[in-house]
């Protein structure tokens, strides 16, 4: 009955993308839950309920554990924290901590207020997180796609982490699954009100502000992404942190979309792309290159 429940859980994200709701549900409920122990809506700010987050230990692995802090996707109008377990028990099977907040979303506010929640639970990790055990030295951010954007701005742009007394050196490093980091004009309706368009500030892409102070990244991206053009974004943020000298690892997976480029991470689709296993070496090597490649990235 298991094996057939995976089954159909992976046909069903497969021929829906995870663009709904119910699929995410599936994957959770064969999403096997003894490699964490999750503290769950915790508040890291009292402006709506969306600012809270789930806390994940992996009960296994060096302690205490490297943190990662993920961001989900929704085109800054959707998405839930509860829908993305199975990528925090990913991360925790392979002894990696987990913090998966809300943030408030389009149209109850705009930009900068989604930038704004995702650096405040940047903040409360680095400031909490050896409470639940986690190596507050090894904080990472990732996120994928409308996620990675926040990421992004958390880790590039030390606007948003001021005002908590923090800077994104206090990150190892981020990771980018088919993030958004330079989409200007707005052609999607669907976030032109998030973004204030036509008047969207320009300094509101993450492009501009890569500099030879962020921290190292890893990036990746699916060839077949018709959401996010992975040459305008993931490829040139690749090209242009390299060329201020900052560590990039980089890929983009051939026949991979954009929904799936999270959805392989889920372990009935592991199989279609390594993406966990990247991430996890990225993390265990510190964001730093291997012995086998050169310091620029690959």
């Amino acid at each position: 009955m298991r094996s057939l429940v995976v089954v159909v859980a992976a046909s069903v994200v497969v021929a829906v993308g995870l663009a709904a709701c119910s699929p995410l549900k599936t994957i959770n409920l064969v999403t096997p839950e003894g490699s964490f122990a999750r503290t769950a809506d915790i508040a890291y700010g009292d402006a709506s309920v969306r600012q809270q987050l789930d806390v994940y230990v992996p009960v296994k692995g060096t302690k205490p554990p490297p943190v990662v802090v993920f961001f989900y996707g929704g085109s800054w109008t959707g998405g839930s924290r509860k829908d993305y377990m199975y990528v925090a028990q990913a991360l925790a099977a392979r002894g990696i901590m987990t913090v998966v907040p809300d943030y408030r979303l389009s149209p109850e506010v705009v930009y900068p207020a989604f930038v704004q929640d995702s650096a405040q639970a940047v903040a409360w990790t680095l400031d909490n997180i050896a409470q639940y055990g986690g190596d507050v030295n090894r904080v990472f951010v990732m996120g994928h796609s409308a996620g990675g954007y926040n990421a992004a701005m958390v880790a590039l742009d030390d606007r948003w982490l001021k005002p908590y007394g923090k800077s994104p050196a206090a990150l190892k490093g981020w990771i980018g699954l088919a993030g958004p980091y330079d989409f200007l004009p707005i052609v999607n309706p669907d976030i032109k009100p998030a973004f204030l368009y036509p008047d969207t500030p320009k300094d509101s892409q993450p492009i501009v502000h890569a500099s030879a102070a962020s921290p190292p990244a890893l990036l990746l991206a699916g060839s077949k992404d018709d959401v996010v053009d992975p040459k305008r974004n993931t490829v040139q943020m690749t090209t242009l942190l390299r060329s201020k000298g900052v560590y990039v690892d980089e890929d983009v997976y051939e026949g991979l979309g954009h929904a799936m480029m999270v959805g392989v991470v889920a372990w009935p689709l592991r199989s279609r792309a390594p993406v966990l296993d990247r991430v996890v070496d990225f993390i265990e090597r510190d964001g730093k290159a291997s012995v086998t490649e050169p310091a620029s990235g690959k």
